[in-house]
């Protein structure tokens, strides 16, 4: 777990001295964010949300759900460093009863030089942070999904995906929702109905599905 947080250290460093405050990636979402809290700061024990847009653009998760308190806190198109980066504005203030993390798809889009075992790693790394917060906070980890229009990187998503669960069955208070293998169709491609035009971020059939597979992992 320390290699974890001397390299979490070491990352955010890195981005203010290479970006500066207030040009590192989503800071402007993350500040609104903050705005948000400032104005009426939410209730604790509540079901944290956080990760990419498939979370940011799930506005009515609430609906989902009626028997919980879900709190979303997703950002934009943020990728698994951006959660490290901002696990002080997105994670830590909100003493939450179970976190959910939907991330890591975005890390291998931005860059085809990301490999399966950086995204495993910087994962270990978020999740070895969210551990030295809250060491028995239930952890619930949203595979990545298999999005049609990057079906270049399903392969890549689908290892990724296993690596994750096998080192999550390793820890204590963690579930993996396995959504990617449910968003297929019979021959192994993606759904073609329950995407946006985008072909990445899904429409009420494509959130129907998660609903499916989360309702039975989350507290309630």
């Amino acid at each position: 777990m320390r290699k974890h947080i001397v390299l979490a250290f070491f990352l955010s460093v890195w981005l203010t001295g290479a970006f500066g405050q207030g040009n590192i990636p989503f800071w402007k979402e993350v500040q609104g964010l903050k705005q948000k809290d400032s104005l009426s700061f939410p209730a604790p024990g509540q079901l944290l949300f956080t990760g990419s847009s498939s979370f940011t653009m799930w506005k009515d998760v609430q609906d989902y759900f009626p028997g919980r308190k879900i709190l979303n806190r997703a950002f934009g198109g943020s990728t698994l460093q951006d959660l490290i980066r901002y696990r002080y504005e997105v994670i830590y203030p909100y003493q939450p009863r179970q976190i959910v993390l939907y991330c890591g798809e975005n890390d291998f889009a931005y860059s085809d030089s990301v490999t399966v075992e950086m995204v495993t790693e910087r994962f270990e790394t978020l999740f070895s942070l969210i551990r030295a917060r809250y060491p028995s906070v239930p952890f619930l980890y949203v595979s990545m999904k298999p999005s049609p229009s990057r079906a270049h990187l399903l392969p890549k998503y689908a290892e990724a995906n296993r690596r994750i669960a096998a080192f999550l069955r390793t820890q204590k208070k963690t579930a993996f929702a396995d959504v990617y293998s449910r968003m297929l169709k019979p021959d192994g491609t993606p759904m073609d109905d329950i995407f946006l035009a985008d072909r990445l971020h899904m429409n009420a059939a494509g959130y129907a599905i998660w609903k499916k597979v989360l309702d039975p992992l989350l507290i309630k």
